[in-house]
């Protein structure tokens, strides 16, 4: 439907969409699966992960100019006004500059999942170091992006995943990898790491997060994004279901991108009017990495 133009307000700058995210959570919000979670309002427009342009500056907002390419989780208290759309306009701290070697349908694919998996690492004391790491859902969008900051900080990473994806996870920087399909998870890493692991970053929850509790280490951590809230017994960290926008860790991550370090993988490419479509591929969970949206 066609709906008035939002209007930045304190603070916010609006941002002419040119490439959205699509986002598992996207779907678990149509399906009303995350009503306890957080508050939304209708007409709602999904999307929280946006690549585009610098439309002008709303109130006291100062640190971007117009025109400038810049990328944001647009994750706000109500879900209502999200990326799905033309214009949206983010809080001016959850913004950061693109980096110059992304197309933006690339850089769309990047802030959720991006800062997620950064703050999922962020939770060991030994995260930037040589510490053992164990990645549930390796090949998906956060957990991509967590198998190759772990790699660039030193970490040895195992990265649990399906058969059809063991070759891309390797690639994205993993020691090894876990045929989840055919192999115990659990006993696979035991062989990989005998004395366990550092981290755990899961993001599938269930059996998988109960099971990581006997693989830590003395000092070892869970950062879960699937774990209920409060913490599941065992679990030593639960990162924010959603991840914390922030602009400044945007920031590190673009460094990232443009020093080679760091790559999105986009899945697939569709067009705003084809969103259903994007929907039910990523229901059906059939490719790595993030699919995009480009408006």
């Amino acid at each position: 439907m066609d709906l008035p133009r939002p209007r930045a307000g304190e603070n916010e700058i609006p941002i002419r969409v040119v490439a959205a995210g699509v986002d598992r959570f996207d779907i678990d919000m149509r399906e009303g699966r995350l009503h306890e979670h957080i508050a939304h309002a209708f007409p709602l427009i999904p999307g929280w992960d946006a690549a585009g342009v610098v439309e002008e500056l709303g109130e006291s907002a100062s640190r971007f100019r117009k025109g400038d390419r810049v990328w944001a989780y647009a994750l706000k208290p109500t879900v209502q006004w999200g990326c799905y759309a033309e214009f949206v306009a983010v809080v001016e701290d959850h913004v950061a500059l693109m980096p110059t070697g992304l197309l933006y349908e690339e850089a769309a694919a990047v802030p959720r999942a991006g800062l997620t998996a950064l703050q999922c690492l962020a939770t060991s004391a030994g995260f930037g170091s040589a510490i053992d790491v164990l990645v549930h859902e390796a090949h998906g969008g956060v957990g991509h992006f967590a198998v190759q900051l772990a790699r660039n900080g030193g970490a040895r990473v195992l990265g649990c995943t399906d058969s059809d994806h063991q070759a891309f996870v390797l690639a994205q920087g993993a020691v090894a990898t876990v045929d989840v399909g055919r192999e115990d998870f659990v006993e696979a890493t035991r062989r990989h790491f005998p004395n366990g692991v550092d981290l755990v970053v899961d993001t599938v929850g269930g059996e998988s997060l109960t099971r990581s509790r006997d693989l830590l280490k003395p000092d070892g951590r869970i950062a879960s994004i699937a774990a209920p809230e409060p913490a599941a017994p065992g679990v030593a960290s639960v990162v924010n279901l959603f991840g914390e926008p922030s602009g400044e860790q945007l920031h590190t991550l673009a460094r990232l991108v443009d020093g080679g370090k760091l790559r999105p993988h986009v899945d697939r490419i569709y067009s705003l009017p084809a969103a259903a479509a994007a929907h039910k591929h990523v229901e059906a969970r059939r490719g790595p990495g993030k699919v995009v949206l480009n408006l």
